[in-house]
């Protein structure tokens, strides 16, 4: 009998840990969440603006970037293959 209840509060534990973590996950707001509402608090909207479209920049100018790099490698193997069938 002893064996069985001890069972069953393991069980139980195991779930009240489950659900309890789970709650702790919820409960925190994420990075992004907490940075953006710290931007918020500290950064007038115009700023708050600026930085984003800056930012959005950035992501692009990386883009074109790495499009670059492939279209030269592309062009490096076109150039490669037309070379030695010559």
């Amino acid at each position: 009998m002893a064996h069985q209840v001890r069972q069953v509060r393991a069980v139980h534990d195991v779930h009240q840990v489950r659900d309890a973590h789970e709650v702790r996950a919820h409960a925190f707001p994420s990075v992004t969440d907490a940075l953006r509402t710290l931007e918020g608090l500290l950064l007038g909207a115009g700023q708050r603006t600026a930085r984003r479209n800056a930012w959005t920049s950035v992501l692009e100018d990386r883009r074109r970037a790495r499009d670059r790099v492939e279209a030269q490698h592309v062009l490096e193997a076109v150039a490669g293959r037309t070379s030695s069938a010559t």
